[in-house]
């Protein structure tokens, strides 16, 4: 099956064809059936093996710059054309190497939100965090009525409106004692 596909339109007088993209999921062929990324892959392998038998050939025999360059050349194949389990070679050995390296069996600890932070976020969550509240006096209590006053007005009462605010409080009660006897 081709990537594009042909469409054909009609109208009075012409003829029209409009080419379709079949597979947007491929990546587009350059030269041949290799795309872009295969080439740069197999150019970077290529030089790399052609510099590795260049500086050896010369001076050690083929038992010893051949390895090499097998390596380097197998390695190259398999990052450009390889696939395993529909993942490209290079993902395929990412995700080998993080389960190698990753704890296996994870234990839940109760109190504990995430166990996996990164070294350097920690870092940072510690330089911010804040600082703690002034604690207030023990032996310093606050009636309910104070408390309730400093919330409303958003912690902008002083101690002199404050003990206005109380002083009026005690008149009305006096006075509405003095109405219900």
């Amino acid at each position: 099956m081709h990537r594009y596909g042909r469409i054909k339109t009609r109208s009075k007088n012409k003829k029209m064809q409009f080419k379709v993209p079949q597979d947007v999921q491929r990546a587009d062929t350059i030269v041949g059936p290799l795309t872009w990324k295969q080439l740069i892959i197999l150019g970077a392998g290529g030089g790399i093996a052609y510099a590795i038998y260049i500086t050896l050939a010369k001076t050690y025999y083929m038992e010893i710059w051949l390895p090499p360059i097998v390596v380097v050349g197998g390695l190259t194949l398999a990052l450009a054309f390889l696939r395993i389990h529909g993942l490209d070679f290079e993902r395929f050995l990412l995700c080998f190497i993080e389960y190698h390296f990753l704890p296996k069996k994870r234990i839940w600890q109760k109190g504990q939100a995430n166990s996996f932070v990164i070294y350097l976020q920690r870092r940072s969550e510690e330089k911010q965090k804040p600082k703690p509240a002034k604690k207030i006096e023990a032996g310093k209590k606050q009636s309910i009525e104070e408390l309730s006053d400093i919330v409303d007005s958003y912690g902008n009462i002083g101690n002199e409106v404050l003990a206005e605010k109380q002083e009026k409080k005690k008149m009305l009660e006096k006075i509405i004692n003095h109405v219900e006897k």
